[in-house]
């Protein structure tokens, strides 16, 4: 049977896959299936691997995600055939989806190729120091910031969503602030280091583009484009509320 090894390269954490095996041996039959076995060092208790294929967005949802790594760092996936990275993460607040923020674990993005076979990882996921995207509560206490509601179409308040906020219009980029998710009362805050012009969605999933089903909203006045919200330095600017619809 043809192996599949991957060797750690020093600090960078890139990893290297190859085919081999004795001479006159067959390749993996089609659809086979690889085994991925690993340890997140040192070890990382809690920690999950996150799967994509080549070419799917790295922070949306992913193809295949382990069962959380236990006591000894150890984790398990069977994948087909393919060409795909991996990341560690781990996130403080338990949740398997959202921002990576400081505090929380990370690996670097690895690729891998898989062929049948099997192999074995070994993967450094260091703590996150500081990111520039940060939710709400990581991100220092200002006197500036946004605060309001999200809502349905009905006005009735949405609880488990989040607000991001970017600093373009087309909010085609990662968000450069994301909150807290809004509790019973759909209520969210967020601070902001300096005041500037703003443009925010609301949806119940983090990551690439909104997908059928997910609430999704922006906040806009009635304009094909979303609406600026200029916030003042030392200022929390309230009731910037937003309605959410479901993705059709």
């Amino acid at each position: 049977m043809n192996r599949w090894i991957l060797a750690l390269l020093g600090p960078a954490l890139l990893l290297a896959a190859a085919c081999t095996g004795g001479e006159g041996e067959k390749g993996p039959a089609k659809g086979s299936m690889g085994e991925v076995r690993g340890t997140v060092v040192a070890p990382l208790e809690g920690a999950q691997v996150y799967v994509y294929r080549k070419g799917m967005d790295l922070y949306g949802p992913a193809f295949a995600v382990s069962e959380a790594t236990g006591a000894d760092g150890t984790f398990l996936l069977s994948l087909p055939d393919g060409d795909y990275v991996l990341v560690v993460r781990r996130r403080e607040s338990g949740e398997g989806s959202g921002p990576v923020v400081a505090g929380d674990h990370k690996s670097e993005f690895i690729p891998l190729v898989v062929r049948g076979g099997s192999a074995e990882l070994t993967i450094r996921a260091p703590v996150k120091i500081g990111d520039a995207r940060q939710v709400a509560k990581e991100a220092a206490v200002s006197r500036t910031g946004l605060a309001g509601r999200v809502t349905d179409a009905e006005g009735n308040p949405v609880e488990g969503s989040r607000v991001h906020v970017y600093d373009h219009v087309q909010m085609s980029e990662r968000p450069k602030f994301v909150s807290e998710k809004t509790g019973p009362d759909g209520r969210y805050l967020v601070h902001l280091p300096e005041g500037g012009t703003y443009y925010l969605a609301a949806r119940d999933k983090f990551g690439g583009p909104p997908k059928l089903g997910d609430l999704y909203g922006r906040y806009d006045q009635g304009t094909i484009e979303p609406s600026a919200v200029v916030v003042k330095e030392g200022e929390i600017l309230r009731e910037v509320d937003i309605t959410v619809t479901k993705v059709w």
